[in-house]
């Protein structure tokens, strides 16, 4: 586990730096700070939109006396997108938008659930 954490937190800043230094190399520093906020402003608000939506259905699903599972993992994930969105960088960008839109998220939500069903099942047996 440690070792995983360790990679991401090591992996993921050096691929944003290179990134922002490729981009920034070629469009110029002000461009690429410019288009940052930018993806961070749409994304928030994407977020919002879509976080409304899932509010939203959670309630419906209480009301009708279902327990809205799978909009609170929806719920989950848009928080992660939110983080991801905020973070400055491109790589983090595109994770983030992957979650945001609805038909990706579905794909990484289905990816996500067969892992930790795989984890759970290896680790009770």
């Amino acid at each position: 586990m440690f070792f995983k954490l360790f990679l991401l937190f090591t992996l993921v800043p050096a691929i944003e730096l290179s990134l922002l230094i490729k981009v920034g190399s070629i469009i110029g520093t002000l461009n690429t700070i410019i288009i940052i906020i930018l993806t961070a402003v749409v994304g928030a608000y994407m977020v919002r939109l879509e976080g409304l939506g899932v509010v939203y259905r959670i309630q419906r699903n209480l009301l009708e006396g279902v327990f809205p599972a799978e909009e609170l993992i929806n719920g989950v994930m848009l928080l992660i997108a939110g983080a991801l969105l905020i973070t400055p960088g491109f790589f983090t960008d595109v994770i983030g938008f992957l979650i945001v839109i609805p038909a990706s998220r579905e794909v990484i939500k289905k990816i996500v659930k067969k892992y930790f069903e795989k984890r759970i099942y290896y680790y009770h047996h």
